[in-house]
């Protein structure tokens, strides 16, 4: 920075990216330099609103125009700002709510630590042998065994057949000190002393798979990583999986092979991060839908595909992490959390342990959206809960110009003044749509008059036909980076009426079973790697969600993530797990006699109502 240009420390939470930031500077301009990817669909112009951060510390300048407009009186008491328009008046700190954050960072703030005293089954103790003599003839595995009651007081009550194969000659070359990884009194890994004490926790998704390396001591995340579950190649919902997975054994091993195979990616590249290598995982937690979990453990799957839809086991296991392909430390086990039903498994047991809504007073209602969305409505501690087949359309599948979550994918996006005003992952020029845009495309449509209520497209000056089918022109051939344009289809608007017509009925199914209406909730929880990026208004314009005031929805990520994060580094918590799918009632959608009804009705756009019968 030159010399005499008077500039400000800025800091940015909690992405940690902080740096000097001249005073005639806006925020947005600092968040760009520093590498905070700040979303701003006008390009700074203070007319989308979407730039918002709050003051923690310091001053600003006084609010504008714009910012008093866009900003309700109780977001500019809080502290609430738009970056485009604010310019630092000393050293601040600020807050970035994860809604402003393009799709990349969000996923940075997902592995922050859970306030949750760390508890793990594994625990750690450095051990000094004696060396035998022919005074002292006792093997080696007796001698961990009398090491760590002498030194710890600790019963060591067997020790890992695989822990046994390497002891002898690991003991010698260390010179007869070592670590000795215990878990509930069985030793599962004998390795150096420097080694760290890591732990594993998995969501394995229909389409994605995220996993999160834990420093089993501190409960601390260390680093995150996701990934697309190569079973997708197979079949991009669950209901084909299992279809394939019937065909021969051979093909159910291959599906088994490649879940295993996903996790095994992610477990070599979290511990290359830090600088460790998949033995020095030695506990790992598993969630995923009750399909992908009898998949991963190789477990019949035919009775999932048939009424009533039966899981072979709901209860919380446990597996030696070799059973099933992982090589971890030598005896370390894999946790799988409960299931709930055929279609309602440990990943939606997880989403509620990870948001706590088990516990909360009031009415809750929490969606973990994704190809298949499970929805929970806690009402005052009495949970019930559905599965609905919402398919990966708002995933970017079975979309014209459908993409995941990349560089250059549309992941905002409003048509404002006869123009198109989008903003992509890592600014690149725009080259498809991945979720959040897909929906923002779908709401906005509909807002303007383009859709009307039975999604049908009608005549606009951005509307063409192409191949016998209409379609809005988002980006015109001339400002495509490749030359083709990015549309959004009559049969995309069909695909995601089906999808968002899906979760609808979900809702609605569990509000009448408790005798609610959208009003009685209280709060509305968005998990899931789609729900997490979405915005929350375009949801609510095309029906998807109620039509309540933005202030009770809170968007919190991969909760799934959290709650498998939480068993790893918690023996109480994955007790916790096992009383919450106890007492989840689940409803079967399709048994209900006004389904069919319920279902056409919630496709259609706009705020939702029900028609009742008279």
């Amino acid at each position: 920075m030159a010399e005499g240009i008077l500039s400000y420390h800025v800091d940015f939470e909690p992405i940690g990216r902080r740096g000097a930031c001249p005073a005639d500077n806006s925020l947005l301009e600092a968040a760009r330099q520093l590498g905070v990817d700040l979303i701003s669909l006008c390009g700074g112009q203070g007319t989308c609103g979407r730039c918002k951060v709050q003051l923690l510390e310091g001053h600003l300048s006084p609010a504008t125009v714009a910012e008093q407009d866009l900003l309700s009186p109780h977001e500019l008491e809080l502290g609430y700002r738009l970056a485009c328009q604010a310019r630092p008046y000393s050293d601040v700190r600020l807050y970035v709510p994860p809604e402003s954050l393009s799709t990349p960072q969000r996923l940075q703030i997902e592995g922050r630590d859970i306030p949750v005293a760390p508890d793990a089954l594994v625990h750690a103790y450095s051990v000094q042998l004696s060396p035998p003599t022919l005074d002292d003839l006792t093997a080696d595995a007796q001698r961990i065994v009398r090491a760590l009651e002498r030194q710890y007081s600790v019963r060591c009550k067997s020790v890992d057949v695989e822990v046994l194969r390497s002891a002898s000659s690991c003991l010698r070359s260390w010179d007869w000190q070592a670590q000795v990884s215990l878990r509930q009194g069985e030793c599962i890994a004998l390795r150096t002393i420097a080694a760290p004490l890591l732990g594993l926790a998995v969501d394995l998704g229909t389409t994605k798979v995220a996993g999160y390396l834990v420093d089993l001591n501190s409960g601390q995340t260390l680093a995150q990583h996701g990934l697309m579950n190569p079973q997708i190649a197979y079949g991009e919902d669950v209901v084909a999986r299992i279809t394939r997975a019937l065909q021969s054994p051979e093909e159910a091993q291959r599906l088994q092979s490649l879940a295993v195979q996903a996790i095994t990616q992610l477990a070599t590249q979290l511990t290359t991060q830090v600088g460790a290598s998949p033995v020095d995982i030695v506990d790992a937690v598993v969630v995923g839908n009750t399909a992908m979990h009898h998949l991963f453990l190789g477990l019949p799957v035919k009775q999932l595909a048939m009424a009533p839809y039966i899981p072979a086991v709901s209860s919380a296991l446990d597996v030696k992490a070799r059973e099933v392909g992982l090589q971890l430390a030598p005896g370390a086990y894999v946790h799988v959390l409960p299931n709930i039903a055929g279609y309602v498994g440990a990943d939606h047991v997880a989403m509620i342990l990870g948001t706590a809504i088990w516990k909360a007073q009031g009415i809750i209602l929490a969606l973990d959206i994704g190809t298949n969305t499970e929805i929970c409505l806690a009402n005052n501690g009495e949970m019930s809960s559905v599965s609905c087949a919402s398919g990966p359309a708002f995933e970017g599948a079975h979309i014209k110009h459908g993409m995941r979550a990349a560089a250059g994918a549309i992941e905002h996006l409003r048509l404002a003044d006869a123009r198109v005003e989008y903003h992509t992952i890592g600014d690149a020029p725009p080259v498809g749509l991945c979720g959040s845009g897909i929906l923002d495309a779908l709401a906005e449509l509909y807002r303007i008059g383009v859709l009307d209520r039975s999604g049908r497209m009608h005549d606009h000056p951005y509307v063409r036909s192409r191949d016998s089918e209409r379609e809005f022109v988002l980006i015109g051939e001339e400002a495509s980076p490749n030359g083709l344009a990015i549309t959004l289809t009559q049969h995309d608007v069909r695909e995601l009426q089906l999808a968002k017509g899906a979760m609808r009925t979900g809702i609605e199914a569990l509000l009448q079973a408790n005798r609610l209406s959208d009003e009685d909730i209280d709060k509305v929880v968005i998990a899931g790697a789609f729900g997490s990026y979405i915005d929350v208004s375009s949801a609510i314009i095309i029906g998807m969600l109620p039509a309540l005031p933005e202030d009770r929805f809170h968007q919190v990520g991969n909760a799934a993530g959290i709650g498998a994060r939480l068993a790893l580094i918690s023996g109480e918590q994955r007790t916790l797990a096992q009383e919450i799918a106890r007492r989840v009632r689940y409803i079967e959608l399709a048994s209900l006699p006004n389904f069919p009804g319920l279902f056409s009705q919630s496709m259609y756009l706009g705020e939702y109502r029900v028609l009742q019968k008279q």
